[in-house]
């Protein structure tokens, strides 16, 4: 069993890959107050964490359904945000021993943390491994995932309190008081995520990690401007299907409208036919696109290195996420893996939800073998 802290440092992770700025600060914050509170009570361990690691408003329905999932509080009938644990009261005994029981031994770890332990031991397990009660909790986990593109600096301005001079509100805000002296208005440069496009191999050979990636790109479509097309024997764009907002329904229409599912692969050709529709006119210029394939290819691997060195010329960032990549004693030998590494800006895993927290941080720009750093300081 996990350590508590463990339990809730993996906690504080799946807040991150939801979205959630939960910073070292906020984390050091919140072990602080669970440590004062004890961990043995859900109520304490909730409040605890909503009050440090949250840190505006838009993070609260997020905390609420990685709470609900980690910690497996059932969600009301309608899938809506999971209501605060009702308080309880609770005795204190201030000079009671800390850490072990008469006997010497380690005491029971709390229910909270055993939950939490469960779910952190979870997050390393191979997508291919679960049983139906695992994939399910994976699934939940996986409906809090969020995945900004990285951010970068737009043409527009905005208004703000320091930056640059802005002349013409400056001018306006003379003449409105009649030509008497103005405060300045200044402006800086407004910043958005880059565009996320993400290219789900289907064939056959992903069919043990293909449900658990298309639920990954269904929590990224929630947000702004990201792409998902299914790859196998043909290139289908799923986004429209993937905007429904219940998982389930969105993997229904999904499976409609591939036509696809677990044929072979072709991806050389089915990437010159991305480029040639949507990637040269705009969609992959400038942008971030991820491959969620294991690298077999059917057809020429030349044809798949030639467009991969197009792709990256037109991407900002090429990302490459292998589920077989962790397996012991991996190479990428496959033909159409080798051929598309010389073009890939960061390989990784995808094999597990620590591997998509991993995908998730390199496609906001951040450090792969530097993720999770903070959660040992």
């Amino acid at each position: 069993m996990l350590s508590p802290d463990a339990a809730l440092l993996g906690f504080a992770r799946a807040l991150r890959a939801a979205g959630v700025d939960a910073s070292t600060e906020r984390l050091h914050a919140f072990l602080r107050a669970v440590d004062t509170l004890g961990p043995g009570m859900q109520t304490d361990v909730y409040w605890a964490g909503r009050l440090t690691l949250c840190g505006s408003p838009d993070d609260l329905e997020r905390y609420e359904r990685v709470f609900a999932a980690y910690f497996g509080v059932a969600e009301p009938a309608g899938r809506a945000p999971v209501a605060a644990p009702p308080p309880r009261l609770r005795m204190v005994v201030r000079d009671a021993p800390a850490s072990r029981t008469a006997t010497g031994q380690e005491p029971h770890a709390p229910p909270v943390a055993a939950l939490a332990g469960s779910a952190e031991v979870l997050r390393h397990r191979d997508f291919a491994e679960l049983d139906a009660a695992e994939r399910a909790a994976v699934h939940r986990l996986l409906a809090a995932f969020a995945l900004p593109g990285q951010a970068r600096r737009t043409a527009r301005r905005r208004p703000v309190r320091r930056g640059d001079v802005d002349p013409r509100r400056t001018v306006r805000e003379l003449l409105r008081g009649g030509g008497e002296p103005a405060r300045l208005r200044y402006r800086a440069r407004a910043v958005r995520p880059r565009r996320v496009v993400l290219l789900v191999d289907v064939s056959g050979s992903m069919a043990p990690y293909a449900d658990a990636l298309l639920r990954f790109a269904h929590a990224a479509v929630r947000g702004t401007r990201t792409e998902v097309f299914t790859i196998g024997t043909r290139l289908t764009r799923v986004t429209r299907e993937l905007s429904h907002r219940d998982p389930d329904l969105a993997m229904a229409a999904l499976a409609a409208a591939v036509p696809d599912w677990r044929g072979g692969t072709r991806l050389g050709e089915l990437l010159r036919e991305f480029l040639n529709r949507w990637g040269q006119r705009g969609m992959a210029r400038g942008a971030i696109v991820v491959l969620l394939s294991d690298g077999w290819e059917r057809g020429d691997p030349q044809l798949l290195a030639d467009r991969m060195r197009r792709l990256h010329r037109l991407a900002h960032r090429v990302i490459w996420a292998n589920p077989r990549k962790a397996r012991p004693g991996y190479a990428p030998l496959a033909a159409g893996m080798a051929a598309a590494l010389p073009s890939v800006d960061a390989f990784v895993e995808g094999h597990s939800l620590a591997a998509l927290e991993r995908l998730a941080a390199a496609v906001t720009g951040a450090d792969v073998a530097s993720v999770g750093g903070a959660d040992r300081a």
